[in-house]
């Protein structure tokens, strides 16, 4: 909860902050990464970044969360920054990396905003960010905590013991730990991190769902290669597609990530698109793995019939659950 000070003050000045967090988000990285090139290089989404995208999620989370502690300020934030900190977790985020992000993040603010930022304000914006990031702090070591591993100790390796053609374009990969540790269970819609040694010598990282049931003693992801000219996006999943071969030992994170299926007996509704696919395949893999008779509808959009990855397994599955029904939609039926 912000300090009684804070309150008008963030009232007041988070118009001004929201409409200027598009520069600060941008200033930030760039300062950043002119601080820890690494960061770039081995941590962060060069795609992302090249498109705005991380810029945006930034943003959007600063302003989301400074709203809420003004205007709800009795709730906990769990549930609005579940879904940043699970995907902290997956990338071995740690809490000293949090003072870093402060310093940087917080000189862009006064250099963005310049005489408005009196101490007052930035004592009050100070204190949103500690908050926001104490909460994720928290979160995260929770989640740690859950996987019985100690903060940032998720990277495992793994061997690919398995490479299975779904599509024109997309491929599955099928690994199993390759320091005989036991694969550490995960809940279906889940999704790994994997980060692989690029040709320019960056170690880029991505996150791809687990495409089948738990309770198995390998894990199977589902790579869609992407045409990119070259450019970052898609640089992780197109040198997977291209390069990763039986065999092969890669890096890969615990799993992790809040979309998961919920254990009860209501109706349930699994909609996706293109390789959107992956996370509700394991779900239906699960419901049939377990004999579930809850009412099932599963809706699918893809481009053709022929790129629909995991086309047939989908139906396959659908029919054995005794109560479900699948709607499928190509922009090209053929």
């Amino acid at each position: 909860m912000l300090s009684e000070q804070s309150v008008p003050v963030v009232r007041a000045t988070l118009p001004a902050v929201g409409a200027a967090i598009g520069d600060i988000a941008d200033l930030f990285y760039r300062k950043l990464f002119d601080a820890h090139p690494e960061l770039l290089r081995d941590l962060f989404n060069r795609g992302n970044q090249a498109n705005g995208e991380q810029q945006r999620a930034l943003a959007g989370s600063v302003a989301a969360f400074a709203g809420m502690l003004l205007e709800h300020p009795d709730e906990r934030a769990d549930v609005m920054l579940s879904r940043i900190a699970h995907k902290h977790v997956s990338l071995g985020i740690t809490p000293d990396q949090y003072t870093i992000v402060h310093r940087h993040l917080m000189a862009a603010v006064v250099d963005v905003l310049g005489d408005a930022v009196t101490p007052e304000v930035a004592r009050a914006w100070d204190e949103v960010y500690w908050l926001m990031a104490n909460a994720l702090i928290a979160l995260e070591a929770r989640l740690y905590e859950r996987q019985g591993v100690e903060e940032g100790d998720v990277w495992r390796s793994m061997e690919v013991v398995d490479r299975i053609e779904e599509s024109a374009d997309a491929v599955s990969l099928v690994l199993r730990s390759a320091d005989d540790r036991p694969a550490v269970p995960f809940r279906p819609g889940q999704y790994v991190s994997v980060q692989v040694e690029l040709p320019d010598g960056a170690r880029q990282i991505r996150q791809y769902s687990l495409s089948a049931a738990p309770g198995r003693s390998d894990r199977r992801i589902t790579v869609k290669r992407v045409r990119a000219d070259g450019q970052p996006d898609g640089e992780v999943s197109s040198w997977l597609y291209a390069n990763a071969r039986k065999g092969d030992v890669l890096s890969v994170s615990l799993p992790a990530g809040d979309l998961a299926l919920a254990e009860h007996d209501g109706p349930l509704l699994l909609a996706s698109a293109g390789i959107g696919v992956t996370p509700i395949l394991s779900m239906l893999d699960h419901l049939a793995a377990t004999g579930a008779t809850r009412p099932v509808t599963v809706v699918h959009a893809d481009r053709t019939p022929d790129g629909h990855a995991h086309r047939q397994e989908q139906l396959d599955l659908v029919r054995a659950l005794p109560d479900a029904r699948l709607h499928l939609w190509y922009e090209e039926p053929g």
